[in-house]
C-alpha cells in the first residue's frame, strides 16, 4: 500500500515538473518573441515558421505553435489557415479604423473617469509614466513600447469595468504592435509627455479636457505610425531572434 502511495505521489511530482518545465520554456520563447515584436526588428509581412523558430530556440514544433496562438490572440500576429503565422501588415485603412475604435472608446474612458478620479489613482498614473520615461532614457525600446501601451490599460483598470476593459485591452495589443512595426524611437519620446496633459486634465477633473487630450494623443500615434507604413525592409528572423536569445541586442 506504501509503495503504492509513494508511486502516486512520485507520479504527481513527475507532471508538475514536467508542466513547470514547459510553462518555463514557453514564457522563455513567448519573451523572447515579444521583445523581437516591441523592438520593431520583425518587419511586416514576415512569416514565422514554427521549424524555423523551433530550430533556433532549440524546442518542439508543439511548443512554438502555442505561442504563435497565444501572440495571435493578443492581436501580436496574424495566423492564417494553411499558410502560418506572419507579422502584421496593416493597410492604411485598418490603421485609420483601429484608431477610430480607440478614439470611439477612449473618449468616453476618460470622461466617465474625470469626475471619479482618486488622488492615489493618479499617482498610479504618474509613476507609470514616470517608468516610460526611464525606459526611453535607457533605451529599451521593447519596454517603451510596452509601458505606453500599457498606460491605457492602467487608465481603464481605474474605471473597473470589465466590458470596457476587455475592449480597450484588444484594441491596445493591435495598436501596440502598430507602434513598434512604424513609430520611430524618437517619435516615440512623445508619448510620456502626451499621457501627461491627460493625467493633468484628469487632475483638474474636466471631462472635457481630458477628453481633448485623449483624442489628440490617439490621433498624433495615428499619424506618426502611418508616415512609415510603406516601411517594407526585410529581416533575417533567425539572426534577430538567436541575437535576444544570447541577449545581445545588436542585431
Amino acid at each position: 500500500m506504501k509503495d503504492k502511495k509513494s508511486s502516486e505521489v512520485g507520479a504527481r511530482r513527475s507532471s508538475s515538473e514536467s508542466a513547470r518545465a514547459e510553462r518555463s520554456e514557453h514564457d522563455f520563447v513567448y519573451d523572447a518573441l515579444c521583445k523581437a515584436l516591441f523592438e520593431g526588428k520583425l518587419r511586416p509581412g514576415t512569416p514565422l515558421r514554427e521549424r524555423h523558430l523551433a530550430e533556433v530556440f532549440g524546442v518542439t514544433r508543439n511548443a512554438i505553435r502555442k505561442v504563435l496562438l497565444q501572440l495571435s490572440q493578443e492581436g501580436k500576429l496574424q495566423i492564417y489557415a494553411n499558410r502560418g503565422a506572419y507579422i502584421p501588415q496593416p493597410s492604411s485603412d485598418d490603421i485609420r479604423e483601429i484608431y477610430d475604435a480607440r478614439r470611439a472608446v477612449e473618449a468616453g474612458l476618460v470622461a466617465i473617469l474625470a469626475p471619479r478620479i482618486t488622488a492615489p489613482q493618479l499617482a498610479r498614473l504618474k509613476d507609470h509614466v514616470r517608468k516610460e520615461r526611464r525606459a526611453l532614457d535607457q533605451g529599451r525600446r521593447d519596454e517603451s513600447v510596452r509601458l505606453a501601451g500599457a498606460f491605457h490599460n492602467e487608465l481603464v483598470a481605474l474605471a473597473a469595468n470589465t466590458a470596457l476593459q476587455e475592449i480597450v485591452q484588444r484594441l491596445v495589443a493591435r495598436t501596440q504592435m502598430y507602434v513598434a512595426l512604424f513609430e520611430s524611437a524618437r517619435d516615440s519620446g512623445c508619448a510620456p509627455h502626451e499621457h501627461e496633459a491627460i493625467i493633468e486634465a484628469l487632475a483638474k477633473k474636466d471631462s472635457a479636457r481630458a477628453v481633448a487630450a485623449m483624442m489628440k494623443h490617439l490621433h498624433q500615434v495615428e499619424e506618426r505610425v502611418a508616415e512609415r507604413t510603406q516601411d517594407k525592409k526585410s529581416t533575417d528572423v533567425g539572426l534577430i531572434l538567436r541575437n535576444i536569445f544570447k541577449g545581445n541586442d545588436a542585431a
